[in-house]
């Protein structure tokens, strides 16, 4: 028995679910790797500077004010922004360190 013509050329033109899929997972590979993981990434050197935060250490904080660490007390911070003034603050608003380009590098 012979198969019709329309038979066949329905069945090579039906795209496969792999055929669809490939272009996606790149997209979705490229926006990984351009997007999430360096962002992963500084938020990891961030995370570790901040656990390894010591005493006179010169710090920013989020909001721009520049000071030196005058004592840790578990997730607070008193920041000593001159002479006479500390200011208490959040571990998690130390956006690095004072005159580093990135949150975790090097100290100077």
């Amino acid at each position: 028995m012979q198969i019709p013509f329309y038979v066949l050329a329905q069945a090579e033109a039906a795209p496969s679910m792999w055929g669809a899929m490939v272009p996606m997972l790149a997209i979705f590979a490229i926006f990984y790797f351009l997007l999430i993981w360096p962002v992963r990434k500084r938020q990891k050197a961030l995370q570790k500077l901040v656990e390894e935060l010591k005493r006179g250490d010169k710090v920013v904080t989020n909001g721009g004010i520049y000071g030196e660490i005058a004592a840790i007390e578990g997730s607070l911070v008193y920041l000593k922004i001159s002479d006479n003034t500390k200011i208490k603050i959040s571990k998690s608003a130390i956006a690095g360190l004072e005159g580093d380009g990135e949150p975790g590098g090097s100290k100077s």
